[in-house]
């Protein structure tokens, strides 16, 4: 059980209006750079009744909640398991980096199920989904100037790297420098930075050797891609649909772990 920035996460759990197959951290703390006011990034999968998915009226298959809790921001967004599973198969490597995320709240053996999957559904084409959302933190960076999209920015391509060449998920920027020699060094101290608050300025290296990194890694995971030993389809489609049919009926009896 995590206790986040020590805190007692279990009543949130308690108190959602169905059950929960898991609930992770996500974010800055999931990505090792969290600042000491950092909010936390909830994300799981919940189970709508049956009647929900027949009836007339749209299902609720996402729910989002930000509130304070004991002067910490917290934000969480979970999926039912049938669109979450649906995001699995469609190259999303958010919800992969959700679903194998260490920093764990809440779980069940069927959280456990699902993560075996996992694996299964994974694509040379999860690259596209870390080069775009670097892309687009980049972007972001270059309005900003600050140093939380830049590292989002560095963690997306060096997660991507790390995938196509391991064939493993991790989003962990601190253990993807040890891992990637391409990895700048300076990212170590601008992580020490980040600590210090949430939306610090980038102090450091100038705009141009970053943006050369930036560009060098971009290559570096095209190569990846290019040679990975990742399939070019996802499997388990069989798996993940009987998944999905058999925890609907055994809503009620899920066991937290």
């Amino acid at each position: 059980m995590l206790d986040a920035l020590s805190l007692d996460l279990t009543p949130i759990v308690a108190e959602q209006p169905d059950p929960l197959l898991f609930a992770t951290v996500s974010g800055a703390h999931l990505y090792g750079f969290p600042s000491h006011d950092s909010d936390v990034d909830l994300r799981g999968v919940h189970l709508l009744p049956a009647e929900d998915l027949l009836g007339l009226r749209e299902p609720e298959e996402t729910r989002n909640r930000m509130w304070d809790h004991d002067g910490v921001e917290m934000d969480l967004v979970t999926h039912d398991v049938r669109k979450f599973v649906r995001l699995m198969l469609r190259r999303n490597g958010y919800v992969l980096e959700q679903l194998l995320s260490p920093l764990v709240v809440h779980t069940t053996p069927e959280h456990a199920e699902l993560r075996d999957l996992a694996p299964h559904v994974l694509t040379l084409h999860h690259a596209h989904h870390y080069r775009g959302f670097a892309s687009t933190q980049w972007r972001l960076f270059e309005k900003t100037g600050e140093l939380k999209p830049l590292l989002y920015a560095f963690r997306a391509l060096l997660t991507g790297i790390h995938l196509m060449r391991t064939g493993a998920v991790q989003a962990h920027l601190p253990t993807l420098l040890r891992e990637i020699p391409q990895a700048p060094a300076y990212l170590a101290e601008l992580i020490e930075a980040k600590t210090a608050a949430e939306h610090a300025p980038a102090e450091g290296p100038q705009r141009a050797a970053l943006e050369a990194d930036v560009q060098a890694l971009h290559q570096a995971l095209d190569e990846a891609q290019a040679t990975t030993r990742l399939p070019a389809e996802p499997g388990a489609h069989a798996a993940l649909d009987a998944f999905v049919v058999r925890v609907r009926p055994g809503r009620q009896t899920l066991s937290s772990t």
